[in-house]
């Protein structure tokens, strides 16, 4: 799959997944548990984190920041299914939570089927020289919590 199939394949993902946030950043049942309320805020903090460099058609950092915050998204959505039960057996938490599993799995999907060799090519023509994927150096962008509006 080439760097702009993924990418467009990717931000319909992220639609999903800001829908998901909006429905929890909502959600009364939640808004006294920090361990819950890590779920929407690390969605958030994912999807801007990648909207500069979508603005820009910069595939190649698009793609080597969404990989890097896959690991966060991953336990997050771990964390939600495993406890969202404690706070609503309501079926829009259900499905939120089978929604938000999905969301990982098909970002998983898209990054195994991605050409690195093409996105790599990519961040070096932009003048980055850093490989993507889980053995690049850490990023201090990576870190940073963007407040939510």
């Amino acid at each position: 799959m080439t760097p702009a199939e993924a990418v467009t394949r990717l931000n319909t993902v992220l639609a999903h997944a800001w829908m998901i946030r909006t429905f929890l950043k909502h959600a009364d049942e939640i808004q006294a548990d920090e361990g819950m309320l890590d779920v929407p805020r690390t969605l958030y903090d994912s999807i801007r984190a990648v909207e500069p460099a979508f603005q820009r058609g910069d595939h190649g950092d698009f793609l080597r920041r969404l990989k890097g915050k896959l690991p966060k998204l991953r336990r997050v959505a771990e964390h939600f299914n495993t406890h969202f039960k404690g706070f609503s057996p309501h079926t829009n938490f259900e499905m939120a939570a089978a929604s938000l599993l999905g969301v990982v799995k098909h970002m998983e999907e898209i990054f195994a089927a991605v050409d690195w060799d093409a996105v790599a090519a990519l961040i070096r023509a932009n003048g980055r020289d850093e490989p993507p994927g889980e053995n690049r150096t850490r990023d201090p962008l990576d870190d940073i919590e963007i407040p939510e509006v």
